[in-house]
C-alpha cells in the first residue's frame, strides 16, 4: 500500500471533512483561507490517491431492527478458497465486514443480526455451506470506541523524534 505525504492544507481538510462529510468546500476554503477551487482541486487529489474513499450516511443498524452485532472466526476447510468464500460472503447482506488475518481464523467477519436466533440461522444456513471446518462466535455488547483514525501527520512526528535524539545524543568516545 503506497503511503502518501499530507502538507498541513490536507491533513487540515482531512480534519473537517472527516468531522462533517455534508460541510460545504467554501466553509473549507475559509477555515483553510484559501479559494474554493484550491479546495475542489484538493479533494479530487486526495480521492484520486485513494486517501478518501466517498462519502455516505451513516444507518445505525439497531435503530433499524438489527439489534445483534457479531465478530466471527472463520475456519475454513480448505483455506485455498479464501476467493470463493469471499464472493459469497459478498452475497450475504448481513455481512458487513470481511478481514483476512494473522492467527488461528482463516477469515474474521463482523455481521449484524435482528436478534440472537436470526444470527443462528445466518451461521447454519448461510455460513456453514461455504466449507467452513468451524466458526468461534463473540456477540457485541455495546460500541465503546467507534471512530475513524485521526488526521495526522506520521512523518512530522517522526522526524520531531529523530531531532530530540540528534539534539541530546553525546559523541561516542571509544
Amino acid at each position: 500500500m503506497a503511503h502518501h505525504n499530507l502538507d498541513e492544507l490536507d491533513r487540515k481538510i482531512l480534519k473537517l471533512i472527516s468531522e462533517d462529510a455534508r460541510i460545504a468546500f467554501l466553509e473549507v476554503a475559509r477555515a483553510c483561507n484559501v479559494s474554493g477551487a484550491a479546495i475542489h482541486q484538493r479533494i479530487q487529489k486526495l480521492s484520486k490517491n485513494g486517501i478518501i474513499k466517498g462519502s455516505k450516511f451513516i444507518i445505525d443498524p439497531e435503530k433499524i431492527g438489527y439489534e445483534t452485532c457479531a465478530y466471527i472466526g472463520l475456519f475454513l476447510k480448505d483455506p485455498e478458497n479464501f476467493d470463493q468464500v469471499v464472493k459469497e460472503l459478498k452475497k450475504i447482506p448481513e455481512v458487513v465486514e470481511c478481514h483476512y488475518t494473522t492467527g488461528g481464523f482463516d477469515m474474521f467477519i463482523k455481521i449484524y443480526a435482528k436478534n440472537n436466533h436470526h444470527l443462528l440461522n445466518i451461521i447454519h444456513d448461510k455460513l456453514q455451506p461455504l466449507g467452513l471446518s468451524r466458526s468461534e462466535t463473540i456477540i457485541s455488547f455495546n460500541s465503546a470506541i467507534d471512530r475513524q483514525l485521526p488526521v495526522v501527520d506520521m512523518d512530522d512526528e517522526v522526524e520531531e523524534d529523530e531531532v530530540e535524539v540528534e539534539d541530546s545524543a553525546e559523541p561516542f568516545i571509544e
